[in-house]
């Protein structure tokens, strides 16, 4: 029976192992990373689910520690699959299964290769990601593509909402490729390197509004970052305040400088670079309860 070594973390990582343990496969290694508490848990435990399966998972922040190699050789892999794990793994381990090492990207790759891709994609405007089963190699997200999965972006999708239909891409796409994965007949094919994007890691600060920007680029953003991400914020009210929902009400701002706040009875609305209007739906002040716009305005007066 075959041999795998997971990789995993997240609720990528989650799901697809569940499915490996859901069908009995012989999973022999699962290496995960320490569940931050300083992070938000809006993805179950791998190193949780692993235990409720009689697997003791392995800990492993740094692949390329000798020790984190010698675990990997000791285990004996045919195959190697890594979900949302978040280091690249050396060449020592690539080359233990005899089967291949496997990676599960959050995008349709070439596109959009790197961290946080959905949030990415989001931000960007896309009308549809997907999930991608790629052979890996040494540079993140660049080996041969052995299959991927489409799924839509709707105009006013958070990248939470687009993520929960990644991952059942990703599981989709697993549970279709399994078998000649484990026969060793797969057969991936390069990717289009003309056709590649890459994008960095988000931090915090990258949420700030730019209100110079048009309309649909600062309500991309909003839902690109928005619950349970760190959130988009602004100071166009007198202190950093966050925007976790909006909307585009179709409005014409004219007369307006970016930035500029507009009340209208229960609504509230700011002017972007392009003239037009981004409608806000939910707020934050820095240090208060979240709430909506006309909670906000009542509030204020």
């Amino acid at each position: 029976m075959t041999r795998i070594a997971v990789f995993a973390y997240s609720d990528t990582g989650h799901a697809c192992l569940k499915f490996l343990l859901d069908r009995g496969a012989n999973v022999v290694l699962v290496a995960t990373h320490r569940d931050n508490p300083e992070e938000a848990s809006w993805y179950p435990s791998v190193a949780e689910l692993a235990r409720s399966r009689g697997l003791d998972p392995v800990i492993m922040e740094n692949p390329l520690d000798p020790a984190a190699i010698a675990r990997v050789r000791s285990a004996r892999p045919d195959l190697l699959f890594s979900f949302y794990y978040r280091r690249l793994l050396p060449a020592q381990m690539l080359e233990a299964p005899p089967l291949g090492a496997w990676n599960m990207h959050g995008s349709l790759l070439p596109k959009f290769r790197g961290r946080a891709p959905v949030n990415w994609a989001v931000l960007k405007g896309e009308t549809r990601t997907g999930a991608t089963l790629h052979r890996m190699t040494e540079q993140a997200d660049r080996g041969p593509i052995l299959d991927q999965e489409a799924v839509p972006i709707g105009p006013d999708d958070t990248a939470i909402e687009v993520q929960r239909r990644v991952t059942d891409a990703a599981v989709a796409v697993l549970a279709r490729r399994l078998d000649e994965l484990e026969a060793g007949t797969a057969r991936a094919v390069p990717q289009d390197e003309a056709a590649a994007s890459r994008f960095g890691r988000r931090r915090p600060d990258d949420g700030r509004i730019d209100w110079t920007r048009p309309a649909k680029e600062v309500h991309d953003l909003v839902r690109a970052v928005t619950h349970p991400f760190p959130g988009a914020f602004t100071d166009v009210f007198g202190e950093k305040t966050f925007v976790w929902r909006s909307r585009l009400p179709g409005l014409a701002a004219h007369d307006t400088f970016p930035g500029q706040v507009r009340a209208e009875e229960e609504r509230l609305f700011v002017a972007c670079g392009d003239d037009r209007y981004v409608e806000l739906l939910a707020l934050q002040e820095d240090g208060q309860p979240e709430e909506s716009a006309a909670e906000y305005l009542m509030r204020r007066r």
